[in-house]
């Protein structure tokens, strides 16, 4: 790694030319990316996918340009010169990464690319103390500008309000589908089903140590096997749920949580005092799955409360008879 580190021009050293090829090679990584984007969206988000190939049309057009301008210059061969080359340059995410990004993120992260090229420019053209240089940063600088400024023009042109409000509606509900939902039925299989055996023991033994080990274990135990159970059920391919593999991570971790909050206070030896935290702990659970089911599912308030919290009542009343019997 330290050898890689070591290899690495600074920018300060490159001659004109490698700076020219350095923007080229650049301007071609920065369109495969875009059109990689459009790619990814284009099923869902087919208008979101239209700014993309407009813009990867762009960089090919700037590319085109520069690659004229060093055919002026330098001649026909170009220098093989990338970002990862020079040290400091501003990197962009592995493609590969774009499989778990939300259209927003997307988004968010085509802004950057275009603000850091510019950025990086602008501020390569102030430090250097040769004119041609200079200039030639400066007109790299106002090409990623442009490219800006494009984005905006080609989102107005595709990605209207009724558009882009469609498609946020669409991720919006991929979300729910993917994470909250799995989420929250992990959350309430965690918190309610475990409330039983914690609570038994408890009372049957009062010793907080082994009432902690039980908890553990089935905290753990419920979230391996909510995990599976979600990743498993659907593939996603024909309901549209996501990712099976994202759905039983969000399922899995949820239901552990679930169980561990009112399994860790019989942390503290003292059994009332651990019983008390853990019932008031029980309490702010359950009525934030309420919040997460009316804020998030649109359930009504009302029947929210009755499914929840007179559910995790009674099956923790039945934990505390069992265990108090």
């Amino acid at each position: 790694m330290f050898s890689i580190l070591g290899s690495r021009r600074q920018f300060r050293d490159l001659s004109d030319q490698e700076v020219l090829a350095l923007a080229i090679s650049s301007e071609e990584d920065d369109s495969r990316i875009y059109r990689s984007y459009a790619e990814r969206l284009r099923a869902d988000y087919p208008a979101s996918a239209a700014v993309f190939d407009g813009m990867a049309e762009e960089e090919d057009r700037h590319r085109q340009r520069l690659i004229a301008l060093h055919r002026i210059r330098f001649g026909d061969v170009i220098p093989l010169i990338r970002r990862e080359h020079v040290a400091g340059f501003y990197a962009r995410k592995p493609v590969w990464l774009m499989e778990t990004m939300t259209l927003e993120q997307i988004r968010g992260e085509a802004e950057a690319m275009e603000r850091q090229a510019a950025s990086f420019y602008q501020l390569a053209a102030q430090r250097t103390q040769d004119a041609e240089t200079r200039r030639l940063l400066g007109d790299l600088a106002a090409a990623e500008m442009g490219h800006e400024n494009a984005a905006h023009a080609l989102e107005d042109k595709h990605l209207g309000g009724e558009a882009r409000s469609a498609e946020d509606d669409t991720a919006h509900r991929q979300f729910l589908l993917t994470w909250v939902q799995p989420g929250l039925a992990g959350l309430m299989d965690g918190s309610v089903s475990t409330l039983a055996p914690i609570f038994a023991t408890a009372f049957a033994t009062q010793n907080t140590h082994t009432t902690f080990l039980v908890g553990l274990a089935a905290s753990v135990g419920a979230g391996i096997s909510m995990g599976f159970t979600e990743a498993a059920s659907d593939d996603g391919q024909l309901s549209g749920r996501g990712s099976p593999l994202k759905r039983g991570i969000a399922a899995g971790v949820m239901t552990t949580l679930g169980g561990l909050g009112h399994a860790l206070p019989y942390l503290i030896p003292h059994f009332w005092t651990a019983t008390i935290i853990a019932m008031i702990v029980v309490f702010v659970e359950l009525w934030a799955i309420v919040w997460i089911q009316n804020r998030y599912m649109q359930t009504p308030f009302l029947r929210a409360t009755f499914q929840v919290v007179l559910g995790g009542a009674l099956v923790f009343a039945a934990g505390a008879i069992i265990g108090g019997g």
